[in-house]
């Protein structure tokens, strides 16, 4: 079994990108949900602690994982999915979809004082509201509301996923440039270390495609879309199996999305339903 305590942050991103690749070298931009079992098996002959963790988060009723694609754009991609899917399970799904809908065109002034021309957004806009808007009104070419495997289509559909992702990039943007005070002190380039003006940084590492998200983007894009984000983190350092929950919470009483990160990579966690 590899000692993981040793490596550093770098390193464990390598070994767990390379492990990533050697399972499924061309990755579905969004995937099928896959069981524990299965992420348990890429471990098990690698790193006891990761096993640990995985076990961790079986007994705590967890059950699978929806795998996205490790193009750097995995957090915005598993996010979205999440995001209109947790929209779709409500008990009142219609409701839910409209109160999601006037929230998104509230934002539309904040991505204006944040210098985004309407043409530059606004199809990336349309694209996730109209995906949104289908839990409410058939779509008029199919005469079918969204369900989660319509929704699955829509986002292994790259014009439709990366168009989604594009506009969650301007919108955490936004939300970053239009209240600089609240992010500047945290603003540090990813591999210098060396701390980035607002625009800098979002023009880098927010808004460029391919650009992972740390904690900063997280907090941003979850206070504009005013939801409740817990990222379990299995990367293997408790030695007791356990794994850490970080909570970036915006909707008091939501249930929380949740996200798996391992290092340099996020995916969807399932829990069982309660």
């Amino acid at each position: 079994m590899l000692e993981l305590s040793g490596l550093t942050p770098s390193q464990l991103y390598e070994l767990n990108q390379q492990m990533l690749n050697d399972v499924v070298p061309v990755r579905e931009l969004i995937d099928t949900i896959a069981s524990m079992d299965v992420l348990r098996a890429e471990y098990e002959n690698g790193s006891a602690s990761f096993v640990a963790q995985i076990d961790f988060l079986v007994a705590s009723g967890y059950t699978g994982i929806r795998r996205t694609r490790g193009d750097g754009d995995c957090y915005y991609r598993s996010l979205a999915f999440a995001y209109v899917e947790r929209l779709l399970q409500e008990s009142h799904p219609a409701e839910s979809a409209a109160r999601a809908l006037s929230n998104l065109n509230a934002k539309l002034p904040m991505l204006d004082a944040a210098g985004f021309q309407k043409m530059v957004y606004e199809d990336f806009y349309e694209y996730l509201t109209s995906i949104i808007q289908q839990i409410i009104t058939p779509d008029p070419s199919t005469g079918q509301k969204l369900t989660t495997r319509i929704l699955l289509e829509r986002f292994q559909s790259a014009e439709v996923s990366n168009s989604v992702v594009v506009f969650l990039r301007l919108l955490t943007s936004a939300q970053i440039r239009t209240d600089p005070d609240s992010y500047a002190p945290f603003l540090f380039h990813p591999e210098l270390g060396i701390q980035m003006e607002p625009r800098e940084f979002c023009e880098s590492f927010v808004e460029a495609v391919g650009k992972e998200a740390d904690h900063v983007q997280i907090i941003a894009l979850s206070r504009a879309l005013e939801i409740n984000v817990h990222i379990a983190y299995l990367d293997g350092r408790d030695t007791n199996g356990r794994v850490e929950f970080v909570e970036f919470n915006n909707a008091p009483g939501a249930d929380p999305l949740i996200l798996l990160y391992r290092p340099g990579h996020y995916d969807i966690l399932v829990k069982a339903p309660r």
